[in-house]
């Protein structure tokens, strides 16, 4: 396989992201998991492409872990969201909070994660039909990646 440069890589997805966010495809977008060097490499170019791109961003060090992701997937990693409007961002550290507060009750039951799963999802503009399928597919599935190493 070519090689495949990581920041190139990583810098376009989060440039495609920012373009759908920006003219109102997804709501919410993630940039891939980022080891905080990585970040620290790209943050210049990303906030570049935020503002040239018209929306807000956020780093986020600490992904809400659901099915649509494993914690492996972003343990020890970094993610920046890219929103347009403020109360995306609400939103989303509303039901990361919804859900720390279930889990400190002990009342996180699979009911629960079914719930915040799916309100997740519909943050990132994901389609129902695709939600009830991960949903339905007994649990987190990582998001594809194509090895850059």
């Amino acid at each position: 396989m070519t090689e495949i440069h990581p920041m190139s890589f990583q810098l376009g997805m989060i440039n495609c992201f920012a373009e759908m966010v920006a003219v109102g495809v997804k709501r919410l977008a993630i940039s891939p998991p980022l080891h905080p060097e990585e970040y620290r490499r790209i943050r210049e170019a990303s906030e570049a492409i935020v503002t040239g791109s018209g929306i807000r961003s956020y780093l986020e060090k600490s992904l809400i872990v659901t099915d649509l992701q494993s914690s492996d997937f972003t343990r020890g990693r970094w993610s920046i969201l890219y929103f347009r409007e403020e109360e995306t961002l609400e939103a989303y550290l509303a039901l990361k909070k919804q859900k720390e507060v279930l889990e400190a009750r002990n009342a996180y039951t699979s009911e629960a994660r079914r719930r915040i799963s799916t309100e997740f999802m519909r943050l990132l503009s994901y389609p129902e039909e695709a939600i009830q399928e991960k949903i339905s597919g007994g649990g987190n599935t990582d998001p594809f990646m194509l090895d850059q190493s």
